[in-house]
């Protein structure tokens, strides 16, 4: 085999067949992507979750991990959030001519790696190959399909008082992209991305839970937490109110976002949930969540009010508030 992908290897003959048997099924080997199907025949269940992405990151290895890891992560994450227990996946590549076959070998080890750790088979597939000078190196599309083993109610459920939870610190993965991509990360940097699976949240939080004291769940992906926030209560009678001192940042994603002109609160994450909870249940996700790798600093970081209808209002570190919009504009492109 050749160093570097070609056009006759998206074109459906011997070379994309060498390529599905050498790279991809011994990477991915189950009896239902065996059969090498047009698409799979699956269990079901009475209520399916299903969601699709594409992933187009910039560089695609960064900090943390790489495009691999994150097109697994970021489907399965879509999938929980909506309160389903991840089960299969679909895995597309548009491969770029040229692309280096090693590379795409440590893709495809870390979309192993990281299906296998999610819980979830890829069952189906595709691969296409574009021009040189037309695909940047590699796109991937995931689709997933989950049994949904959690009902959330969703915006509509939130009232006053409940509280906004947080699994982790924010902005670690915009950060660690822009930085990587600015070429100013130096070796031994503590900036990673937070890029993760969060299964292990969904089925920990579940039973930590009182039954309907979860309103919604979310990851705080592109906008970061605050465009995610200003989403939960837009064209609601409610509002949010956060503490900058509870909201957890790493002094890392802090010194990238100073240098880069970014506020971490709108900077992406990859490996985060974001929880509105009954109050009464608070104390008992947040002991769930920090048993859990990458949990450790779960933390409430503000509450439910009815007091600036449609805001999200900031208590800033010198008392002062600040009103948090969404996101407006492309403040990060090509992060996931």
């Amino acid at each position: 085999m050749e160093d570097r992908i070609t056009l006759d290897y998206g074109s459906g003959g011997l070379k994309t067949s060498q390529l599905i048997d050498s790279i991809l099924m011994p990477a991915f080997q189950n009896p239902i992507l065996s059969q090498l199907g047009d698409g799979a025949v699956l269990d079901g269940n009475n209520k399916l979750v299903f969601s699709t992405d594409s992933f187009v990151v910039s560089p695609w290895r960064f900090p943390g991990g790489d495009i691999g890891k994150l097109c697994v992560c970021g489907t399965v994450n879509d999938l929980c959030m909506a309160g389903g227990t991840p089960k299969y996946l679909s895995l597309s590549f548009i491969l770029e001519e040229g692309f280096l076959f090693s590379d795409f070998k440590q893709i495809v080890t870390s979309i192993g790696k990281e299906a296998k750790k999610a819980g979830v088979m890829i069952v189906t597939g595709d691969t296409k190959v574009v021009e040189s000078g037309k695909g940047d190196g590699i796109y991937i599309n995931t689709s997933g399909i989950g049994f949904q083993c959690l009902n959330l109610p969703g915006k509509l459920g939130i009232r006053p008082n409940d509280s906004i939870l947080i699994s982790g610190s924010v902005g670690c993965h915009g950060a660690a992209i822009m930085m990587a991509r600015a070429g100013l990360l130096q070796e031994g940097s503590s900036l990673i991305s937070d890029c993760q699976s969060l299964h292990l949240f969904l089925d920990t939080i579940q039973n930590a839970a009182a039954p309907g004291s979860i309103r919604i769940l979310r990851d705080p992906t592109r906008g970061g937490i605050a465009t995610t926030l200003n989403e939960f209560i837009e064209g609601t009678p409610l509002s949010i109110e956060l503490s900058s001192a509870d909201i957890p940042i790493d002094p890392s994603v802090q010194a990238a976002c100073d240098i880069l002109g970014l506020d971490p609160l709108y900077c992406a994450c990859e490996g985060r949930m974001l929880v509105i909870c009954d109050p009464e249940s608070t104390d008992s996700i947040l002991s769930a969540m920090k048993m859990i790798p990458g949990g450790e600093n779960s933390t409430q970081i503000g509450t439910v009010t009815n007091n600036l209808p449609g805001k999200v209002l900031l208590r800033t570190a010198i008392g002062g508030k600040r009103i948090l919009s969404k996101l407006s504009g492309m403040q990060l492109p090509r992060i996931c």
